[in-house]
């Protein structure tokens, strides 16, 4: 039987090869995992649908289209061979070597480099080697040679060192090449712009305090800031619904619903998968929600539906120590939320200058379709939520 690429989405025409987990040869057991596939979007495992001989015909790294046949596998075979050669006379495959797992570009550094596979720690899924995890070169000393009496010493040449040695050069993911497009595209075919506010965090920060351990203990999960910004957010676009809408041809499409995407770094890109109903959630709800995708999309496993069709996107910069930003849309949703890092400021507060526990947020926006009081009143709901969080949960 052979072994296709699926249709894993409508948007989606052609992925990568990932990792084969079973060799070329190789006996399978039905659904036993063969291999997984790289997306634009997700990684999509491939499991075995029939018991046989393995055959691999597309390699790890190729990009290959939707419904292409990338292996066989011979289902009248009964028992698995102990080794396979061809008729070019090839060493026989040893079956009982466990295969190293590891990034395409991997082999040919640790080949130039004099580095010895078997001392590297993959930190990828399931223990993959990186590219990241190889030690750079170490440069070579250059000794100068002996200066002879009454001569004049001798300068040795200069060698250029390797090109291999000074670059790394990988082709892009299947995921980056699309959030590459992504992001020119929006910048390209919107009339994007940014508009900032900043927001005292201490009442939040003080009612997160003073609950986490009775939140944890009930809920089973940490009470973090980003469900009061969701949970904000999804307030505020309730009575701005351009903010949540988006433009499709000649037509705004106004969405009577919340979902709201969450951009989620993983070592693959950035992801935003979405929350769907925002609105409808408690904060418990929110938290486990996040921190599912966080888990997921670090281990590849989040699924397409998961994340499509968002209308409002938040992004959290201050995670990496970011102050200040203006994201980028994220099409065709018109609007995306940036939060940055806390820090301490002084400020005015009823006349009086007093340090306070300040974040920086943006609001980006297609302006073709949010006129900018409708940007900065739906920004000021925000600040207002956040800054006194028991409006945000009495809903006044």
């Amino acid at each position: 039987m052979d072994i296709i690429v699926p249709q894993v989405g409508e948007s989606i025409v052609e992925a990568e090869i990932g990792e084969w987990f079973k060799k070329d040869g190789e006996y399978v057991e039905k659904d036993d995992l063969l291999m997984e596939l790289e997306t634009e979007k997700v990684n999509v495992e491939l499991n075995a649908e029939a018991s046989g001989t393995l055959t691999v015909l597309v390699g790890q790294g190729e990009t290959v289209k939707i419904g292409a046949v990338i292996g066989k596998i011979d289902e009248t075979a009964t028992t698995a061979p102990a080794a396979v050669s061809n008729s070019e006379g090839l060493e026989p495959v040893d079956t009982a070597t466990e295969p190293v797992s590891m990034n395409p570009a991997v082999p040919k550094l640790v080949a130039e480099r004099g580095i010895d596979l078997s001392t590297l720690k993959g930190s990828g899924r399931d223990g993959r080697i990186l590219v990241d995890d190889i030690p750079p070169a170490k440069a070579e000393e250059v000794k100068s040679a002996p200066v002879e009496a009454q001569t004049a010493p001798v300068i040795p040449p200069v060698v250029p060192a390797e090109t291999s040695e000074r670059i790394t050069r990988v082709p892009m993911s299947q995921l980056r090449k699309k959030i590459a497009e992504h992001l020119l595209r929006a910048k390209q075919d919107t009339a994007m712009l940014t508009t900032f506010n900043e927001i005292d965090m201490s009442r939040v920060m003080a009612l997160r305090s003073n609950y986490k351990e009775l939140f944890q203990e009930k809920h089973g999960v940490p009470l973090g800031f980003m469900s009061f910004f969701v949970k904000a957010c999804a307030e505020a676009l309730k009575p701005y619904p351009e903010v949540n809408g988006s433009i499709d041809g000649n037509d705004i499409v106004y969405h009577n619903y919340y979902d709201i995407g969450v951009a989620v770094g993983s070592k693959r890109g950035l992801v935003v998968p979405v929350i769907r109903n925002a609105d409808t959630l408690h904060f418990d709800e929110i938290e486990k929600t996040i921190r599912d995708f966080a888990q997921r999309a670090s281990d590849g496993k989040l699924t397409l539906d998961e994340l499509q069709n968002g209308t409002f996107t938040i992004s959290n910069g201050g995670i990496y120590g970011s102050v200040l930003s203006t994201p980028i849309l994220n099409p065709p949703q018109s609007a995306i939320l940036g939060m940055h890092a806390i820090q301490d400021r002084a400020v005015v507060v009823n006349g009086e200058v007093v340090i306070r526990p300040m974040m920086n947020i943006a609001l980006s926006y297609d302006h073709r379709i949010i006129d900018g009081q409708q940007a900065v009143s739906f920004l000021k709901q925000v600040k207002s939520y956040i800054d006194n969080p028991e409006t945000l949960l009495l809903k006044v």
